[in-house]
């Protein structure tokens, strides 16, 4: 909530109302008054209205009514961006969450959601960006090969993470390929990329598996190639 009332107070969208039961009202003081004093109108309900609404077997008892958070593209792919995510046809929104947190906290600049993906608005996906839908551009795109045109006409190379790549994470770190600025495209947790999808991007790099793990999940995946970047990047 507090991060949906600073974006809000950054003009970027709106809080429309706030549904509260009265323990919530007891347990969030500060939030109730920062959202009177931002002029958000305040409804008190049930437990059992409170659970409705929020979809979630442990409800908290504080729903908030907000606008919806994604931009335009082009806005997301604004002038100067240098590392941004691409879901391709990702299905499952609490991955999809986590990465859009993933990508918050490795500095990206926008998480695009292409072609199949799960919506961004989808309960469990906020839920699990644990506020990041507000922090950083959001863009959804029906037709990932519009994304990912918009993708390289803003300077991005686009880059497959792909578990069956010939070529590592460390190999192109040592060559100094993600300090460029960089679009990283993760593909379902079921079956990655489509190979076409991946023949039609600039390159595809696998994270190095040091154990016995067969694969990682999307999310970790998620982590490791955009902190790659961001630290390369950043040197």
């Amino acid at each position: 909530m507090r991060e949906a009332l600073a974006w809000a107070a950054a003009g970027r969208g709106r809080v429309h109302e706030l549904f509260l039961t009265t323990d919530a009202t007891t347990r969030h003081r500060e939030l109730v008054r920062a959202a009177v004093d931002a002029g958000v109108p305040i409804s008190t309900v049930t437990e059992k209205a409170a659970a409705a609404l929020s979809e979630t077997v442990t409800p908290q008892g504080l729903v908030a009514v907000c606008s919806l958070v994604d931009v335009p593209l082009a806005t997301a792919l604004a002038p100067g961006v240098r590392l941004v995510a691409v879901l391709h046809g990702v299905a499952d929104p609490g991955n999809a969450g986590t990465v859009v947190r993933v990508a918050d906290a490795a500095g990206a600049d926008a998480v695009i959601f292409a072609g199949d993906t799960v919506d961004p608005h989808n309960g469990k996906c906020v839920r699990a960006s644990t506020g990041s839908v507000f922090h950083l551009p959001i863009a959804r795109v029906r037709d990932a090969g519009e994304a990912f045109a918009a993708c390289r006409d803003a300077g991005l190379r686009l880059v497959a993470a792909d578990g069956y790549a010939p070529e590592d994470l460390v190999t192109a770190d040592l060559r100094g390929d993600l300090a460029v600025p960089t679009g990283w495209v993760f593909g379902s947790e079921a079956h990655g990329l489509p190979d076409e999808v991946v023949a039609g991007l600039d390159a595809a790099l696998k994270v190095p598996i040091y154990g016995g793990a067969e694969s990682l999940n999307l999310a970790t995946a998620a982590a490791v190639c955009l902190y790659a970047s961001a630290r390369a990047q950043r040197a």
